[in-house]
C-alpha cells in the first residue's frame, strides 16, 4: 500500500508540477486536496487541514523553483514587478499560516471551493471588463511570439495591496496564491497570459517560501507526502515551462478556467455529501 501512494504521490505531483507551471499556478489545487483524500484515506484522521496547506506550499516552493529558472531563460519573467508584488505577499503569507489553524476540515473544504468558484467567475468575465489605466505608476510594453503587443502597468501601492492578499490566501490554502496572482494581474493591470503565468511563478516562489519557514517553525510539514510530491513536481515544472512557452495565451487562459472550475465544484460537493 505505501509503495502504491508513493506513486501515486509522484504522478500527482508531475500533472500538477506542469498544469501548475503552464497556468501560473503552482499547483496547490491538485496537491490540497489529493493531500486531505488520499493520505486521509491511506491512514485515516492523518491529515488535517493546515498539514495539507502546509505540505503543499513546500511542494509548492518546488514547483515555482523548477519552473521560474526556466522561466528566467525563456526571458518571461517580468522580475522587477515581480519582487514588488513580492514585498505585499511575503506579510500575507506569514498571516495565513496563522488563519489555516482556525478552520475546520468542513470549513476549509467550503471555502476553498467557493474561492475557486469566484475565481472562475471573475476569469469568465475579464474579457468583458475593460481595465483603466488609474494613474500607473509603472508601465510596459510586450510584443509575444505572435506578434501581439500588449501594454500593460501599474500602480506601485495597489500592487502591493493586492499582493499582501495573494500571500495570505497562498499559506491559508496552500495554493501558492497563482490561483487569485493570474487573474489580478491580467484583469487590473492588463498582464499578457505568458508574462503573467512567468512572473507569477517568481512571486509563488518568494511567497511560498515564507510560508514554510513559518510553517516549518511550527511543524505543520508531513515531511513523507513533501518527499513523495516533490520529485514529481520539480520535473513537471520543468516540462510545464517547455509546453507554456509553445502555447498560444488563450489557450492558457481556457486551461485556467476549466481547472479552477473543476476544483471548484470537487471541493464544494466533498463539503456538502460527506
Amino acid at each position: 500500500m505505501f509503495v502504491t501512494i508513493a506513486l501515486l504521490f509522484l504522478f500527482i505531483g508531475l500533472a500538477a508540477g506542469v498544469v501548475g507551471s503552464i497556468a501560473g499556478l503552482g499547483g496547490g489545487i491538485f496537491f490540497v486536496p489529493a493531500l486531505l483524500f488520499f493520505a486521509n484515506l491511506y491512514m485515516p484522521g492523518s491529515m488535517q487541514p493546515h498539514t495539507a496547506a502546509a505540505t503543499s506550499l513546500i511542494v509548492i516552493a518546488v514547483t515555482a523553483l523548477s519552473s521560474s529558472i526556466s522561466y528566467l531563460k525563456q526571458k518571461k519573467v517580468d522580475l522587477q514587478s515581480a519582487l514588488l508584488f513580492f514585498i505585499g505577499s511575503a506579510p500575507g503569507a506569514i498571516v495565513g499560516v496563522y488563519l489555516n489553524t482556525l478552520l475546520e476540515t468542513n470549513q476549509f473544504s467550503l471555502l476553498f471551493g467557493l474561492f475557486q468558484l469566484c475565481m472562475f467567475i471573475v476569469l469568465m468575465v475579464k474579457d468583458k471588463i475593460k481595465p483603466r489605466q488609474l494613474h500607473w505608476d509603472v508601465k510596459r510594453h510586450f510584443v509575444d511570439s505572435e506578434g501581439n503587443e500588449y501594454e500593460y502597468g501599474y500602480a506601485r501601492w495597489m500592487a502591493i495591496l493586492v499582493a499582501f492578499f495573494v500571500g495570505i490566501t497562498s499559506s491559508l490554502f496552500g495554493v501558492g496564491g497563482g490561483v487569485l496572482m493570474v487573474p489580478a494581474m491580467m484583469i487590473l493591470f492588463r498582464f499578457p497570459p505568458h508574462i503573467a503565468a512567468a512572473t507569477s511563478m517568481l512571486v509563488i516562489l518568494f511567497s511560498a517560501v515564507v510560508g514554510s519557514i513559518t510553517n516549518i517553525s511550527h511543524g505543520y510539514i508531513n515531511w513523507m507526502y513533501a518527499a513523495m510530491l516533490g520529485p514529481g513536481a520539480w520535473a513537471g515544472g520543468q516540462l510545464g515551462a517547455f509546453v507554456a512557452n509553445r502555447m498560444k495565451g488563450k489557450t492558457i487562459v481556457l486551461l485556467l478556467r476549466v481547472l479552477i472550475l473543476g476544483i471548484a465544484v470537487q471541493m464544494i460537493g466533498e463539503t456538502i455529501f460527506r
